[in-house]
């Protein structure tokens, strides 16, 4: 039965220094090699939670997506982290999925976050982007999405997933949130979770204190990192979330949320 390694990097970001940031990374992810298949890197990897996209933003083909590219090839790992691009209406928070076949991937963030203003700055995206390795699909998230099930909810044929990814910049006066939204994502899919936040001060004075999260289909939580910079290691079986799907056959009892409600 299939099977994936999957290690989350959760450390400091230099604030908006997208050549500091790619050569910390590069370290960390060179040290990978033959350990794991995926590498995830936190929101907006190469700046911080900026608000200040024009300086930074960069194409589908500009230099940190080449070098994603590149070094998925050069170390034959699948690396994943969000960052700013530009895009026909503006600038995108985007999640680029770069495998060692030269295939990427990008979801443009769905959910804006409006308290900072990210919706002033940003164009939202549309589409749900699922990807598959070896067998196992991830459903690729970032940050703010983690509030809002429904866009999340898993279908077996509109959003057939077996891990929920979410990277984040997600502060620590909000951390108790982070680590409940995580751990009901899981459950309530009965999917695996990884939920990978940074650490560190940014440039707005905002504190991070990690807890990067891999949670099981049950609700079982296997690491939960904080105050540290770390890199968090699992194992993800295909045959361990199909026992728990048939062996507790919830989701066929799932609400449709095609289904029109009343009003009064």
């Amino acid at each position: 039965m299939a099977a994936v390694n999957v290690s989350l990097i959760q450390t400091d970001l230099v604030w908006e220094n997208p050549a500091a940031n790619r050569e910390k990374l590069e370290t960390i992810i060179a040290s990978l090699q033959g350990k794991t298949h995926i590498v995830l890197l936190p929101e907006m990897f190469t700046t911080g939670f900026t608000m200040n996209p024009e300086p930074f933003a960069e194409t589908a083909n500009g230099e940190t997506v080449s070098w994603l590219i590149a070094l998925a090839n050069k170390y034959t790992l699948v690396i994943g982290g969000s960052m700013i691009l530009t895009s026909e209406n503006g600038y995108t928070n985007t999640f680029v999925w770069a495998q060692p076949n030269y295939q990427i991937s990008f979801y443009n963030k769905k959910h804006l976050f409006a308290y900072a203003g990210e919706h002033k700055h940003y164009t939202p995206g549309q589409q749900r982007v699922i990807t598959s390795i070896n067998g196992i699909r991830f459903s690729l998230n970032i940050c703010y999405d983690l509030r809002f099930p429904v866009w999340s909810r898993y279908h077996a044929t509109q959003n057939p997933y077996h891990v929920l990814v979410y990277v984040a910049n997600w502060p620590h006066k909000r951390v108790q949130a982070w680590q409940t939204l995580l751990q009901a994502r899981a459950i309530e899919n009965q999917c695996y979770v990884l939920g990978l936040n940074r650490v560190g001060t940014d440039g707005n004075g905002h504190i991070y204190t990690g807890n990067s999260m891999i949670i099981t289909p049950m609700g079982q939580v296997l690491h939960n990192v904080a105050d540290a910079e770390a890199v968090l290691t699992h194992t993800i079986e295909l045959k361990e979330i199909e026992e728990v799907r048939t062996q507790l056959p919830f989701l066929t009892d799932a609400d449709d949320y095609l289904i029109p409600s009343t009003h009064d």
